[in-house]
């Protein structure tokens, strides 16, 4: 089987490349296994005091993988999904997610959980959820607390597409950057992060993450519940099957 995600540890940075470009990273049981596993080393691993989550290609995450979806129970997908994000708001070591391209649906529960966020200018986001008969359950646990209230209302609901200076303005990225600068941008955020003594990372992660890991923890079984049966219901499985005949 081949390896969908990587983890290189240099530099005192742990680099973690999601690279399933056959279905632009969506969210498969295998890419969210292998992004797991590598999380707990990087995290276990003493030569790393941050971790980076970016993409090769040309997408970040298309959201769920929904091949998969159409095919059983997506239960097991969200609590995963779930965990996750929870496994990324309490990682010992900071997280910073590299935004080259087009971000979607349950692919922002990586950025929600993420500590820092640097996007280029060109990425583009969207929570397509309603578009499909579904709703942003697993994710809306990370990006609501992150977004002003209105801002989610807004794009929860529209499933309009926009852009990283408007994700950075509600919250949902830390800074976005002209495209040619985002690698020099992201080394930079890097360098400061690993001056950092792996102590006072982790305990002002446990600060920062507090609300979140709490939500996360109290709402999370009721939300991969939730997910699971409206994955399964007749409207969502005619709206993906007839998404993915338009695009097959």
């Amino acid at each position: 089987m081949t390896e969908l995600v990587h983890l290189e540890v240099a530099d005192d940075v742990a680099t973690i490349t999601l690279d399933s470009e056959r279905n632009r990273n969506a969210l498969s049981k295998q890419l969210v296994s292998e992004l797991s596993a590598h999380l707990a080393a990087a995290d276990a691993d003493p030569g790393a005091r941050a971790i980076l989550v970016r993409s090769a290609g040309r997408v970040f995450c298309s959201g769920a993988d929904l091949s998969e979806a159409a095919e059983g129970s997506m239960v097991e997908g969200a609590k995963g999904l779930i965990a996750l994000q929870r496994q990324i708001a309490t990682a010992a070591k900071p997280v910073v997610v590299e935004l080259a391209g087009p971000v979607r649906a349950g692919g922002l529960g990586i950025v929600g959980a993420a500590d820092l966020v640097i996007a280029a200018e060109s990425v583009t986001f969207a929570l397509t959820e309603v578009r499909l008969a579904l709703a942003p359950a697993v994710i809306s646990a990370t990006l609501l607390p992150r977004l002003t209230d209105r801002a989610a209302s807004d794009l929860f609901l529209t499933a309009r597409t926009f852009d990283a200076a408007e994700a950075t303005a509600i919250g949902l990225v830390t800074r976005v950057v002209p495209d040619a600068e985002l690698q020099a941008e992201v080394a930079r955020a890097l360098g400061e992060l690993v001056k950092g003594y792996p102590q006072g990372l982790r305990e002002t992660k446990k600060l920062l993450n507090q609300d979140v890991v709490a939500r996360l923890d109290a709402l999370g079984p009721a939300l991969a519940e939730l997910s699971g049966e409206l994955f399964g219901s007749d409207e969502a499985r005619a709206a993906m099957t007839a998404f993915l005949n338009r695009r097959n």
